[in-house]
């Protein structure tokens, strides 16, 4: 029964992760389709430290040159280029081999400069990590083999579901916009919304993914309940399509 209660923790922080990734990182940061209150920036800021370890203006660079060479050569983990398998199992490491190549942060994420709580915290990934580790740790009383099942399945499926709305999101699904990206509800539902990966190409500036009466982006009712807090804003009410954007129905 420990165990099993040990990967439902571990899926359930994965999912905090994801919703982080969604509206913090790829929402707000690298679309500024939402303002945040200084206070839930660095909330989200803290717990994307402690539960990734990724530095956001890495991420956010990565992500904005993955718009502007989508599926063509420059893309930093297209599936038509490095193929699927590579994507779906590697995604983490072409993140990292495009962070690191001294072009892309420089250039994408210039609006991201390392402010001193990056030089001071954040851009320690290990320290963040380890305080992650720690307090999973804590909570389970000083029990390492509960806290390493919670951490083993926080990564994997965290590390999976991201690399699925790569690999995933322009190999298989609706094409209701044009261009590779596709729409998969079913990943919608375990990415934060992120599965409605057409849309969001289509619209890349909306903080809302989900465009028809049948699509649901879970990360909007974080959003909006936040919203109604007060604790942030959204840029555009209604989706803003991209120029070369058109509805016309693309083959799956």
């Amino acid at each position: 029964m420990r165990p099993l209660i040990a990967v439902l923790v571990g899926l359930f922080t994965c999912q905090i992760a994801i919703f982080l990734t969604t509206v913090f990182l790829h929402r707000t940061l690298s679309h500024k389709a939402i303002t945040m209150s200084p206070g839930m920036r660095f909330v989200c800021r803290l717990l994307t430290w402690m539960s990734t370890g990724i530095r956001p203006r890495e991420w956010v660079g990565v992500h904005r040159r993955h718009h502007a060479y989508t599926d063509i050569q420059g893309d930093p983990h297209s599936p038509v280029l490095e193929g699927y398998w590579k994507v779906q199992l590697a995604n983490v490491a072409l993140y990292r081999r495009t962070a690191a190549d001294g072009v892309t942060v420089e250039r994408y994420a210039k609006d991201l400069a390392p402010d001193r709580w990056d030089k001071a915290l954040f851009d320690r990934s290990l320290v963040g990590l380890a305080l992650g580790i720690g307090l999973v740790f804590l909570v389970f009383w000083g029990n390492w083999e509960m806290t390493l099942i919670v951490i083993g399945v926080h990564t994997v499926s965290y590390l999976l579901l991201n690399s699925a709305v790569n690999a995933v999101g322009h190999a298989s699904g609706k094409r209701p916009y044009t261009g590779l990206a596709t729409n998969n509800q079913w990943l919608a539902w375990l990415t934060g919304g992120e599965g409605l990966h057409s849309n969001h190409h289509a619209a890349p500036t909306s903080a809302r993914l989900s465009f028809a009466t049948r699509e649901i982006d879970p990360g909007w009712w974080l959003i909006a309940l936040s919203r109604r807090l007060r604790w942030l804003e959204v840029r555009h009410t209604a989706p803003r399509l991209a120029r070369g954007a058109t509805r016309e129905p693309q083959a799956a």
